[in-house]
């Protein structure tokens, strides 16, 4: 009875947000116009046709988007032929994972979860079984793949000890949606224990599939050439979230002269004009990737910040970087993912915010291939430090590619795991 209520009053809540949500979508998409782009298919209205089957997958951004790439090819390494519906939130999600798709492949955004939304969308799909990566746990969009008899495993699987307490407090709802994942594919031991906790009921630790991405060659070849063109080595602020690049910039200026090259490549491409205000502010020389020609930094480039405002490079801006700062882990929101540093053989500097990915970065610390230093002067004094010392710097890096080596596999025993789901519900 409590549930229901419950669910009834998330329900009516959604559907009564749901004129800001579309005004939402409208002032993303000034910025990036993929988010005024098929605005029904949120409310559950879908135009592309539909054929039954399919094994739907849903990675919300770009970051879930690019782990997701692991696993897909992991499917269709084990079943050949297989046929996909991939679901994002974002649009830079969606634009990542239109370049995964293959004949016969739909895509679509994700419904808002609205009972009446989420039926329309599994009444339009009939997909055979779902996928949501790492941390998706909708409460209609459970109830309604439960109503549709289509089994749901969260792959790579996360949840942070501030999650699970403020997932607490709408345990009325998130207890069930927990409940009715027919799997939970954990990145590790605390986090399945976490999942538990949470109301998952069959969790498995199958490790990280992040680990099992290939930064592409020739990304890091781009890279490689960017630092050798350089006049200065190059520390990268990398995915900067709101809040760090100001302080950021205040601890570069307070470094003497010859200072390193600063990049900075900001997590939210909205940001990007934001950022460069900032450096200019700051009095900086500023050049920005989007004006380099043929892959090459201008005459401008030789100044005192490159800003990344590019999207699908990052293995290119590591491999251009004596040293990474992590963006995300100066501010408590929980860090981003470090373990593409690592496959890039990067060298990382953190801060003490990391709980979205504690496993990741406890184990790289414990690798040797990162540092934890307590805020942004301090990472910005240990990075330079590190650049100045070449024997160091090739010891982490080093480090960091075995490190990354040493965690790959979790691709095909997640892919293992979903197709037996699959198979179960086809019987």
């Amino acid at each position: 009875m409590k549930e229901a209520a419950a669910r009834a009053a998330y329900g009516a809540a959604l559907v009564g947000l749901s004129p800001l949500y579309r005004l939402k979508l409208w002032w993303r998409g000034r910025a990036e116009p993929g988010y005024v782009e098929a605005v029904g298919e949120r409310f559950g209205h879908y135009d592309t046709p539909a054929e039954p089957g399919a094994l739907w997958l849903h990675a919300v951004s770009l970051g879930e988007t690019k782990a997701a790439a692991a696993l897909i090819e992991a499917l269709r390494a084990a079943r050949p032929g297989l046929r996909l519906l991939l679901t994002h939130g974002t649009a830079t999600g969606r634009a990542a994972g239109a370049e995964l798709l293959r004949p016969g492949d739909r895509q679509a955004w994700l419904p808002y979860d609205t009972p009446a939304a989420v039926r329309r969308f599994f009444a339009h799909w009939r997909p055979a079984a779902g996928v949501l990566m790492e941390t998706e746990v909708w409460p209609n969009l459970l109830r309604g793949a439960r109503a549709a008899a289509v089994p749901v495993v969260l792959a790579n699987a996360r949840l942070s000890e501030r999650s699970l307490r403020r997932g607490e407090r709408f345990d009325v709802l998130l207890r069930p949606a927990f409940a009715g994942l027919a799997r939970a594919l954990a990145q590790s031991a605390d986090d399945a224990r976490r999942l538990e906790s949470a109301g998952a009921r069959r969790v498995e630790v199958m490790g990280n599939l992040k680990f099992d991405l290939a930064p592409d060659l020739a990304l890091l070849a781009r890279g490689a050439h960017w630092a050798r063109v350089s006049d200065r080595p190059v520390v990268l602020a990398a995915v900067t979230r709101e809040g760090e690049e100001a302080a950021l910039l205040r601890a570069w200026r307070a470094l003497p002269a010859p200072r390193p090259r600063l990049a900075i490549v900001p997590r939210h491409p909205q940001r990007f004009d934001e950022v460069a205000r900032l450096v200019e502010e700051a009095r900086l020389t500023l050049s920005r990737r989007s004006a380099w020609a043929d892959d090459l930094p201008d005459p401008a480039a030789q100044t005192d910040v490159w800003l990344g405002d590019s999207l699908g490079e990052m293995p290119a801006y590591y491999a251009a970087a004596r040293v990474a700062l992590l963006g995300g882990s100066f501010e408590p929101l929980g860090g981003q993912n470090l373990i593409e540093a690592a496959a890039c053989g990067c060298p990382l500097v953190m801060g003490p915010h990391t709980f979205n990915f504690a496993d990741a970065a406890e184990g790289s610390l414990a690798a040797g291939a990162s540092e934890r230093v307590e805020d942004l002067p301090q990472a910005v004094a240990r990075g330079v430090a590190l650049v100045g010392d070449e024997a160091a710097c090739s010891a982490m890096a080093r480090r960091a590619l075995a490190f990354a080596a040493a965690h790959r596999g979790a691709a095909p025993r997640m892919a293992s795991a979903v197709l037996a789901e699959a198979a179960a519900a086809a019987r």
